[in-house]
């Protein structure tokens, strides 16, 4: 989904706010995003990072919550 973030990159990216690992996803409007693997800050709520021309932007003000 997102082929422009190096490898080397994807293995050290984590979630800004809870430290889990972050997995490719896509998201309502078709473009890539970057979802939390793990609760962030309640039971089954996550954060989505979308990602710009190939950069996540790892924001938490920016980030879309969505219940899992």
């Amino acid at each position: 989904m997102s082929p422009t973030i190096e490898p080397w990159l994807r293995e050290i990216l984590r979630c800004p706010l809870c430290r889990n690992e972050l997995v490719d996803a896509t998201g309502a409007d078709g473009g890539a995003e970057l979802h939390c693997d793990g609760d962030c800050e309640q039971p089954g709520q996550r954060r989505a990072y979308r990602i710009d021309d190939g950069i996540p932007v790892l924001l938490a003000e920016e980030a879309r919550t969505f219940q899992v």
